[in-house]
């Protein structure tokens, strides 16, 4: 059961700014402010604005953390609010924690290699490790929130986020604990990081804040580099009844599987991305005829939305022209090793009202992209909602959740 929801975005620091501004149709991009860009070919990014540290947690821990670490805490405290858990009544050794980044921490690397470079190896922060590794995340908040359960670090790329939610699923299944703290999170809005995506040509170039992060749209041209964190409470059902939890909804099915392909393009006939979510619907024992909604990675290449699209038309067959389909990313960008998480909430809060937002700034058809991509806004009663990730390397994973009434 999904209990709690906290989310730092670059739409809105916390649940209900973000979910505010999903239902505004609120896009998070503008120029690059975290260092000057004006030398390379992206210049824009979705930045998480207003965020301060201080306002989250100890101010001395949040010190002993690098951005991605505290996006994670921030989040997670939200999360914990939200499903009223009350953490000295628990047995702590019950309480887990599966919180993935995709990258970790590029500024301490890029900081601490500027200060080798130029004062010399004795002058590395001691602590440069520990900041910069990506099991930091959920080592940060195991520690802040004394969980002194199963704790874990996917780390699968893009779908990171997702694989994190979804082994967390699994460890609640197989009994290893009643609650567990999942989710992602990811900063590499970084000089190195926006170099790195761009010398890939996955990055997108364009200007204009309102056609540059597309998914599914002709002109679209790659990814906006976003991010922030999502965190959500999962929690084994009788113990959620049992202190009188809101439960938001069920998280049913998950499937994950590998392209064995390309280290950066998804298998072309969308053939592994489609048993991902074959998987996760069987694994949750509903027909494909019931699943109504998908948010779709939707990265904004050419590529993967192409790849995606077939993906989609491989497992459903004629029922995907039935099938809705956006993109969170056309609103806060790729989040990288949190974009999984972000998208798992909206998802969430689109069955607990019966929303699905557009994908904003959606206007060219594509001519093999011809399936429903969500135009405008929908309303109406969805059961089901299916959220994919697909990671460099050929990771696919897909998580099912279900209305819960």
């Amino acid at each position: 059961m999904i209990t709690g929801l906290g989310a730092i975005t670059p739409i809105g620091l916390g649940m209900q700014e973000f979910w505010n501004g999903v239902r505004q149709g609120k896009t998070g991009f503008g120029p690059i402010t975290k260092f000057d860009a004006s030398g390379y070919k992206c210049r824009l990014a979705a930045e998480v604005k207003g965020f301060d540290a201080k306002n989250h947690m100890d101010p001395k821990a949040a010190k002993r953390m690098e951005l991605f670490c505290q996006y994670a805490v921030a989040a997670s405290r939200e999360a914990i609010e939200d499903a009223g858990l009350n953490l000295d009544k628990e047995d702590p050794f019950r309480l887990g924690v599966s919180v993935g980044s995709g990258i970790g921490s590029l500024q301490a690397l890029e900081r601490e290699h500027t200060k080798l470079l130029e004062k010399g190896p004795s002058r590395v922060n001691p602590l440069m490790v520990p900041l910069m590794i990506s099991n930091m995340a959920a080592g940060n908040v195991s520690i802040q929130f004394g969980l002194k359960g199963k704790s874990i670090n996917v780390v699968t790329a893009c779908a990171t986020g997702t694989h994190s939610i979804g082994e967390a699923f699994r460890s609640i299944q197989y009994g290893e604990a009643e609650v567990m703290v999942a989710g992602g999170t990811e900063s590499s809005i970084t000089p190195i990081g926006i170099a790195g995506f761009s010398a890939l040509t996955a990055l997108s170039t364009s200007e204009d804040p309102e056609r540059c992060s597309i998914p599914f749209d002709k002109e679209r041209s790659g990814f906006i580099m976003g991010e922030g964190a999502g965190i959500v409470i999962l929690e084994e059902l009788e113990h959620a009844l049992g202190r009188g939890a809101k439960i938001y909804a069920e998280l049913v099915g998950y499937g994950s599987t590998s392209d064995a392909y390309h280290i950066t393009s998804p298998v072309e006939d969308g053939s592994g991305a489609a048993k991902a979510m074959e998987y996760a619907v069987a694994d949750a024992g509903a027909a494909k005829e019931e699943i109504t909604y998908i948010n779709a990675h939707g990265t904004s290449t050419h590529h993967n939305d192409l790849f995606e699209t077939r993906a989609i038309k491989l497992c459903f067959g004629d029922h995907a022209r039935k099938i809705k389909i956006n993109s969170t990313k056309s609103m806060v960008g790729h989040l990288l090793g949190a974009a999984g998480a972000v998208e798992f909430i909206t998802c969430v809060k689109e069955l607990e009202e019966g929303y699905l937002h557009p994908t904003v700034g959606y206007r060219i058809p594509d001519e093999e992209l011809d399936l429903d991509y969500c135009r405008e806004a929908v309303t109406g009663e969805f059961s089901y909602a299916l959220s994919n990730s697909l990671g460099f390397g050929g990771h696919n994973a897909s998580i099912l959740i279900k209305k819960y009434v």
